[in-house]
């Protein structure tokens, strides 16, 4: 990449020139306060205080003892046309470069509900406001080419993606309300007026990114230029859209950071996309790919019934996942004027038929999804909201119905049949009141049919569109399933060009920013961002800032609550399943430590950071 400077409004005051002359260090993480208010420290919670102390030697879940070598091979179905995980067109950049490649100032304990630790920054200083945050970088962290990461890469970074990175960064970058270097190693934000208590952990989840090697012009573009990052892994070869080999940076400056202790042991990492989820799973059978997270039930129950699988040197495991399930569901694009009735949306979603799905392609192993918080204290389905959830919903009348705020609502249960007859009376009841008639078999409206287009990136995802588009034949609705390739999946996806799509909304124990770019009102006209049902509601809006200002847990859950119950009474998406379950199945010579983490969803991260090679 060409080296490039980019003009910011950032101001560097007198300590920080000082400072840089007098080749001054960063300062050591401590628990002593640093000012009146605020309090400098190794780690930082959401809620309450880190769970590990200053002297911590690793994450509970990491292994230190955790061998190193070796090669692992990974697998993803798709394809990519970017090493750029970072600006618009992230959505069709390779995966496992995060973390590995590029690393953030601090890093995530997957053990905790939302807790960060010091990694390229090694303290991180704010007052119980949070109103500022001050990041103290490590003064040993440099850039895989040796150059030492300093301030005003930070600064770099942080204007380079607040004015053209993806949607969600700029939209919470663009809180901060002043950003200031104080020395070479520290950087100051002013926060005041945000009313945000997850932006500090926000910020601290940047990236960093080199000034003297990032070209601000070319950062929009798709590109398969490899990137100088700080990870513990360089890009050594790149077949673009099919291959890509990760190598360990012998000199990486943060191997022994109690952060990455047993983490990154593989030598190499292998990385290759298939088109076809069947030429892939084929692939693992016979010994090329050593691990895969399966997510087809009937594969899982039938398919591993191979001569490795049978003589112990394949295994797979069953894993209880703890964090909440989250939501998959048909996504009605509500900028389409089809769909911009409620009736018509919740007609439509009544017309799924979980129960023949579930038995008739799944062998019965899911549950149907009923909040999007689904499996935690989170979910608000078969609970009465509490005084305090109405409290929060009044200015909001009509936002929520009166079922799903009593805790009553379900989605509809059918007799399993596949032709139950009050599923397409009920559907059909709704249809009627927005002005719908079936004529001929068609449902019609001032002449025009109910027609629309149900996209799909799969085989997987086709085959449950076919069914679903069978189904809604039945109240005379024709959807026409549409099967794309990757790319074009992603860019449609991005400019929501399409009528209906399938979403996953990954959920965390503490949903925080990243809902305002699923569902926030400002991001429904934001090209790339996940709001895929353009949501805009004030009601969203008020209770996301809700969530972000609670102090206590207690307050933070309340407001959850009120959140699901407001995006289930929108009927934006069509709930699919789930399971509490992860299916795992991977070669024995490669392993990984006893120890789960407890908030983690995947169970391990794209590159199984915590396995290690088994000697042979």
């Amino acid at each position: 990449m060409t080296s490039q400077s980019i003009r910011g409004q950032f101001r560097f005051s007198r300590r920080a020139l000082l400072g840089a002359m007098a080749g001054a260090p960063a300062l050591l993480a401590t628990s002593k306060p640093a000012t009146a208010s605020g309090r400098i420290s190794h780690g930082i919670a959401m809620h309450g205080l880190p769970a590990l102390p200053p002297d911590f030697t690793h994450l509970p879940y990491a292994d230190p003892r955790a061998p190193k070598g070796g090669r692992l091979s990974i697998a993803f179905q798709g394809t990519f046309d970017s090493l750029n995980p970072y600006n618009l067109k992230s959505g069709s950049a390779a995966q496992g470069l995060a973390g590995n490649v590029y690393q953030s100032l601090m890093m995530r304990s997957l053990d905790e509900p939302f807790t960060l630790y010091g990694l390229i920054a090694q303290s991180i200083e704010t007052d119980d406001d949070r109103s500022y945050v001050i990041f103290r970088l490590d003064p040993r962290a440099t850039f895989s080419d040796g150059a030492p990461i300093t301030a005003a890469d930070v600064l770099f970074t942080f204007d380079l993606l607040k004015t053209r990175g993806r949607p969600q960064q700029r939209i919470a970058y663009g809180l901060a309300r002043a950003v200031e270097a104080l020395d070479t190693h520290t950087v100051r934000y002013d926060l005041s007026g945000a009313n945000d208590r997850e932006l500090p952990l926000t910020l601290a989840f940047m990236p960093v990114l080199p000034r003297h090697k990032t070209s601000v012009e070319r950062f929009p573009d798709s590109t398969i230029d490899i990137p100088t990052a700080s990870g513990p892994y360089v890009i050594a070869s790149i077949k673009p859209g099919e291959e890509l080999l990760l190598r360990r940076n012998p000199d990486y400056w943060g191997r022994d950071l109690p952060v990455c202790r047993g983490q990154y042991n593989f030598d190499e990492i292998a990385i290759s996309y298939y088109r076809d989820a069947s030429s892939m799973f084929e692939s693992f059978k016979a010994g090329l790919i050593d691990y895969r997270d399966e997510t087809n039930p009937t594969r899982w129950t039938t398919g591993y019934d191979f001569p490795a699988m049978r003589d112990g040197r394949v295994r797979r495991e069953q894993l209880k996942v703890g964090v909440p399930r989250g939501m998959e569901g048909f996504a009605f694009n509500t900028r389409r004027e089809l769909f911009r009735d409620l009736r018509v949306r919740e007609a439509l979603a009544i017309m799924f038929d979980f129960e023949w799905i579930n038995r008739n392609l799944f062998d019965g192993v899911y549950t149907r999804t009923t909040s999007f918080f689904d499996n935690s204290e989170l979910a608000s389905t078969g609970r009465r909201a509490s005084l305090a959830e109405r409290a929060l919903l009044q200015s909001f009348p009509g936002a929520v119905r009166d079922d799903i705020l009593d805790g009553r609502w379900r989605p509809y249960v059918t007799d399993g049949s596949g032709r139950d007859r009050e599923q397409a009376r009920q559907a059909l009841a709704l249809l009627e009141q927005a002005g719908w008639r079936i004529e001929n078999g068609v449902l019609e409206k001032d002449g025009e049919q109910f027609a629309f287009e149900i996209m799909a990136v799969d085989r997987t995802q086709e085959r449950l569109a076919l069914n679903y588009a069978s189904t809604l034949r039945r109240v005379g609705v024709l959807a026409k399933v549409r099967t794309v390739d990757e790319v074009q999946y992603q860019r449609r996806r991005q400019r929501f060009d399409f009528d209906m799509m399938l979403g996953s909304w990954i959920a965390s124990a503490s949903p925080g920013n990243e809902q305002r770019m699923r569902w926030g009102s400002a991001s429904a006209g934001q090209e790339a961002s996940f709001n895929l049902a353009g949501a805009s509601s004030p009601a969203i809006d008020a209770l996301i800032a809700a969530m972000l200002a609670a102090k206590s847990r207690e307050d933070f859950v309340t407001a959850v609550r009120a959140y699901d119950r407001v995006l289930l009474s929108g009927f934006y998406i069509v709930p699919l399943y789930h399971s509490v379950y992860q299916w795992d199945a991977y070669w024995t010579r490669i392993a990984r430590p006893a120890i789960l983490p407890q908030w983690a969803a995947p169970l391990f991260g794209a590159t199984l950071d915590t396995w290690w090679r088994q000697s042979p």
